[in-house]
């Protein structure tokens, strides 16, 4: 399934269950994709998450509703999937900058928040550089935290940023490099089950055997085969940057599709001066091709 068809299937099933109590994992199950897949690949399309789509639609097909019927706020406020009032009044206030009862009372300029209209457009033209390789199954030592799934493609996160520049002050990376051919690291991300609302993500070095040290864990790769970019410039934001463009250039023009797998950055201990890090992606070629 390519990615304009992944957004169009899901603003529709959106569109048509918006008075039902349903959020982002129950899109990704229509769709038949990983929770994580789902959310970065909406995101980064539409630079909006699922969740927040279905919620300012809601609020603003309520506001329509209050000012073009006689229907109680209590009624409107249960139809779009508000249990109380009070919780309605909350965020439709933080919407639309008015509460609903004063919306009722007085002629008050509402926001409209309309459905998605998906247009092609013409992106790319800009070379991009990558390469496909095989590597071998490997192991690494990694000290792993969990995330809400809300971090994976939310560019103004700074919740792995924050994990990174923890585990540099609170010995991590000492405990990792203690082994002196461990120079390389890696920032390794788990995919996300359909069930999951969260996802793993560790920092890491190859693991040589021995002992693995308490509060860490060994992590298989098994993926042979991977498509590398590097994400050029001087901070995290690149990444971002760079997982923009793959989602948007690389995977739907190329030969190759994202496993459900996990994937990761490479901070190689010799990089170029003006690559941050290299981005890994678990691949296999399509099946038409």
């Amino acid at each position: 399934m390519d990615f304009l068809t992944v957004i169009k299937q899901a603003i529709d099933f959106m569109e048509e269950h918006l008075l039902e109590p349903i959020n982002y994992t129950d899109v990704a199950k229509h769709l038949y994709m990983s929770n994580y897949h789902f959310h970065r690949t909406f995101s980064m399309f539409t630079g909006i998450t699922a969740n927040e789509y279905i919620k300012k639609r809601r609020l603003s097909l309520a506001g329509q509703e209050l000012i073009a019927s006689d229907h109680k706020v209590i009624d409107i406020a249960l139809k779009y999937g508000y249990e109380t009032p009070e919780s309605f009044a909350k965020a439709f206030a933080r919407f639309h900058g008015v509460t609903p009862s004063k919306v009722k009372q007085l002629a008050k300029p509402l926001k409209s928040f309309n459905r998605l209209v998906i247009k092609i457009q013409v992106e790319g033209g800009v070379e991009m550089n990558y390469m496909i390789t095989e590597r071998e199954p490997f192991q690494l030592l990694a000290k792993v935290e969990q995330f809400d799934v809300k971090h994976a493609s939310n560019p103004d996160s700074n919740a792995i940023p924050n994990f990174w520049e923890e585990s540099k002050r609170n010995g991590v990376f000492n405990q990792l490099s203690a082994d002196p051919a461990n120079a390389d690291f890696y920032g390794v991300c788990a995919p996300i089950s359909k069930e999951s609302q969260a996802f793993n993500y560790g920092i890491a070095t190859i693991y040589r055997g021995g002992d693995v040290p308490t509060g860490y864990k060994v992590w298989d790769i098994n993926t042979t085969l991977w498509a590398i970019f590097p994400c050029v410039g001087s901070d995290p934001g690149c990444i971002g940057e760079t997982w923009d463009r793959i989602s948007k250039e690389f995977l739907p023009g190329s030969p190759y599709t994202m496993l459900d797998a996990a994937d990761f950055e490479l901070y190689p201990a010799k990089s170029l001066p003006d690559h941050f890090c290299e981005i890994w992606i678990p691949v296999e070629k399509k099946a038409h091709i």
